[in-house]
Formats: C-alpha cells, sequence, structure tokens
C-alpha cells in the first residue's frame, strides 16, 4: 500500500576517503560505533528502513505524532551526538594507525524529502520503494560543498520543507538548486550544521542550590523523552500542566521555540509570562515565571527536566529562585503549599492526557522493528568488504 511522509537519510561525510586510507581492521569498530549512534538517535516516529556503511535511511509515515520543531531537533541532537563521538575518539585515541588517526576527517549530513513510497518487507526492514526514494538517494551527490562550501549541512527539499511547514525557520536555510539527470531542477533549502554544534559547545547550564527549591512535582510517563518533549511544549496539553486556559507564543527564534520565547499564559484575566531561559531538546527547559501575587510580583524558575528510565519518561517540575518583594514571596509560599495536592494531580493529569492522546494517534500506525547491534556491524562490515574488493 502506498504511503506519504518523510523520508530521511543521515549519511557520513568523507567516509569513502576516510576506509581508502584507512586499516579496515580498526575502521569496523569505528563505523560500527558511529552507525550505532545514528540507530540510537533514529527515534520514534521515524522507523529505520535500511543500513549500508555509511548511511542510515528512516521514514515516518504521516501521522502528525510530532511537530516539525521536534522532527528538526532529533536531527540536530543526533549530529551534536555524532560530533561529540569524533571528539572523544580522538581525545582518546592511542593508535597511531591511519583508521584512528583519520577518524577527525569524518562528519556527518542530512537529507529530508517528503513525498510517497511503498513499504516491502524483505528479511529484517521494511525496504521503501518509489519515485521519491529514488529522489532522495540521488541527492545524496549534489554541489552543495563545491558551491557552499558545507561539509555537514541539513539538505531539505522544497516538498519537504512545505510539509514541514517551516516558515520562518526556513530563514536559517539557504537557497539551492540541483539539477538530476531524471527529476530535473530540484529546489532545496540547505543549512549547515556546524553551527548547531558550536551552540550546544557553548551553552551554559542553570543551576540552583538544594535550599533554593520551593516546590517539586514529578510523573512516570510510559512515553520515550522524545515524545515527552514534543507533547511539553504543545500548549493544548502544556495549559493542563500549568492550569492555564490558552497559551500563546511570543518572540520565537526563525519560527521556533527557543531560548528568550515567551509562554504567555492566560488564567482568565490574568496574562502570567513565562521567558524561556534554558532549552535542551529531550533532557530540560527552564523559564522565569513572573506570577502576579498580592505583596507584589514574584519572579520563580520553573524547571522541566526529562530522565530516560527503560522506555519510559521521568518528568520533574522543579520551582526554585523565588526573587521579588518580600511580601510577595511569603504569600507566594504559601499558596504553593495550599496548591500543592492540586499541583500533584496537575502534572499526574498532563502524563495520563499524553499517554491517551500517543495511543489514539498511534492506534494505526506501522508496527516498528528494531536494529540489532549484529545487524549494525554486518552493515560495517559489507561496506569494508565493497573497499577490499
Amino acid at each position: 500500500m502506498e504511503q506519504h511522509g518523510f523520508l530521511l537519510i543521515a549519511d557520513i561525510t568523507g567516509y569513502t576517503m576516510y576506509l581508502s586510507e584507512s586499516e579496515l581492521e580498526h575502521a569496523h569498530g569505528t563505523l560500527t560505533d558511529l552507525l550505532e549512534i545514528l540507530v540510537d538517535h533514529t527515534r520514534p516516529p521515524l522507523q529505520v528502513s535500511g543500513l549500508t556503511g555509511d548511511a542510515v535511511l528512516s521514514y515516518v509515515v504521516d501521522d502528525g505524532l510530532v511537530s516539525s520543531q521536534t522532527f528538526l531537533e532529533t536531527i540536530e541532537d543526533t549530529y551534536v551526538a555524532f560530533r561529540r563521538a569524533i571528539e572523544l575518539m580522538v581525545l582518546n585515541n592511542t593508535c597511531q594507525c591511519n583508521a584512528c588517526a583519520n577518524v577527525s576527517s569524518l562528519d556527518l549530513k542530512f537529507f529530508i524529502h517528503h513525498g510517497s513510497f511503498v513499504l516491502q518487507t524483505i528479511g529484517d526492514y521494511e525496504e521503501l520503494v518509489g519515485s521519491d526514494v529514488n529522489l532522495i538517494h540521488r541527492l545524496l551527490k549534489n554541489n552543495v560543498t563545491d558551491e557552499l562550501g558545507f561539509r555537514a549541512y541539513i539538505l531539505c527539499t522544497d516538498a519537504a520543507e512545505n510539509a514541514l511547514a517551516l516558515g520562518e525557520s526556513a530563514a536559517g536555510m539557504i537557497s539551492h538548486n540541483e539539477s538530476l539527470p531524471e527529476f530535473g531542477d530540484v529546489k532545496t533549502w540547505v543549512r549547515d550544521m556546524h553551527p548547531v554544534f558550536q551552540a550546544r559547545r557553548d551553552e551554559t547550564l542553570i543551576r540552583y542550590e538544594e535550599d533554593e527549591v520551593v516546590a517539586r512535582y514529578e510523573t512516570g510517563v510510559t512515553l520515550p523523552p522524545e515524545l515527552v518533549w514534543d507533547y511539553l511544549n504543545q500548549s493544548h496539553f502544556r495549559d493542563i500542566l500549568m492550569a492555564s486556559d490558552r497559551t500563546e507564543l511570543l518572540n520565537r527564534s526563525g519560527g521556533r521555540v527557543a531560548k528568550g520565547t515567551v509562554y504567555q499564559c492566560y488564567h482568565g484575566e490574568q496574562v502570567v509570562p513565562q521567558v524561556v531561559l534554558e532549552w535542551h531538546p529531550f533532557r530540560r527547559v527552564v523559564v522565569r515565571m513572573t506570577a502576579p501575587v498580592p505583596g507584589g510580583p514574584v519572579d520563580v524558575l520553573i524547571d522541566f527536566a526529562l530522565t530516560p528510565v527503560n522506555g519510559t519518561t521521568r518528568l520533574i517540575q522543579t520551582l526554585a529562585r523565588l526573587t521579588g518583594p518580600m511580601l510577595g514571596r511569603a504569600v507566594f509560599r504559601v499558596m504553593l503549599r495550599m496548591m500543592a495536592s492540586q499541583d500533584r494531580r496537575r502534572i499526574a493529569s498532563f502524563g495520563n492526557a499524553i499517554e491517551a492522546d500517543h495511543a489514539a494517534r498511534a492506534a494505526h500506525a506501522t508496527a516498528r522493528s528494531s536494529v540489532t547491534a549484529d545487524q549494525i556491524s554486518s552493515a560495517a562490515s559489507d561496506s569494508l568488504r565493497s573497499v577490499e574488493s
């Protein structure tokens, strides 16, 4: 049956040159480790379709299970994990062989397309076939590096950009055309990934002492962190968590929620702003809420932390570091004590609501197959044999 959705290829840059200059025995271990990272970060609802020695092909059927922002954050998170792994390999290397010495030459690029495809089960994989599948594979050979100078990048076809409804977030991408014999001129959008990694390197963490904590609530959710993260940033479900009537988003960065974005929460006639101070996808978001209370407005940090636990997520909401007039702070603390049981029920209700919503949306989703360590090692071995022959 024909399906519609996104196709994603994560492709290792510099792979062919790396193999040609490396001792293949050590190269096998390096490539296996890197492929494991790519597979591990192919998170739901993405499904791995196939592996080659230097790339992972995955797909997601149109089902609305995650937002465009979360989809892009998954790709960015994969890139950061890949680059950190490369840096650790270089740092911990004591071997003088070419395979170990040349690992720093490797990088990563991503290709995103939206279209139709047919799933055919072959062995342990669901192989994708169709014209759009051919298109994304043809785009692997392109002029991006020659024309734009990027070695690591996201290349997003115009069809994918329209399906993602990126809007302002496409402002960070550069328009680029590729001419393919079978498809003619293909309009794409390209984004350099090196600044993404640099930004993650430079990010700071907000810390506070335990004696600054004024309240803490938590719940367990039977969904992985990437899905809980996506729900956490959907206004409807955030309203459950924050007991707000509705939420508006102000000051997005390139069309995306980021540091500096404001969640404008409406509680009847009151408007309570929450400014994003820290934004770490799938792990943590910290906002500064200004609460209008008798005695003067009070600022408080609200820290949402997501911890993976055997395929589920522990969501912890911490309120800390009160600032403002002394009377306002005293009133706020009293209000927190009075509302403690309600707040505990609220975070539990949030968890129940997103579990129920996901179950309803996923009822007709394609069953997912897992990729084993042996399959990853085999893909790397097949690649090395092709070089030897």
